[in-house]
């Protein structure tokens, strides 16, 4: 049997998603909150201590690297950035800021789902919140033409 004909885990994972994101605007919804909920999350996990929020970090990248490794290195990159901000933040401000973001960003998430008309996929399944931040880079790799 060959097994390259198979889909991968990700391919799967990825249509789940997009069965609840094919709303235009809920999709533009989801490219700026699901970035800002991936920063504000490692805020606080940095405000209880940064090496906690680098931990968290190394361990969603396995998990992104079992999926696709193309992706853990653009997740990875990400990653890196948005520590690197966090790094550069006063300390007293990682927190607050991050806990508005969190905020505010949910908010957002929920008002697309309304206008979607879909409960949001990680109702179903929890790795689903792992998989949003590879929804939106998968859309960035198409843009420059890169597999994952």
């Amino acid at each position: 049997m060959d097994h390259s004909s198979q889909p991968r885990s990700i391919d799967i994972l990825l249509a789940r998603y997009a069965e609840s994101h094919r709303n235009h605007i809920n999709e533009i919804i989801h490219f700026v909150c699901i970035p800002l909920i991936v920063l504000s999350l490692l805020g606080i996990l940095w405000a209880i201590h940064p090496v906690v929020a680098v931990a968290a970090t190394l361990a969603s990248l396995y998990y992104y690297t079992r999926l696709s490794p193309r992706f853990a290195i653009g997740m990875g990159a990400m990653s890196a950035v948005m520590l690197g901000i966090l790094a550069m933040m006063p300390d007293m401000t990682v927190l607050p800021v991050s806990i508005a973001i969190f905020v505010v960003a949910w908010i957002g998430q929920f008002i697309g789902h309304k206008i979607e008309g879909k409960k949001p996929s990680f109702f179903e399944d929890l790795r689903f919140l792992l998989i949003g931040p590879l929804f939106v880079l998968s859309f960035l790799y198409r843009r420059l033409n890169l597999a994952y």
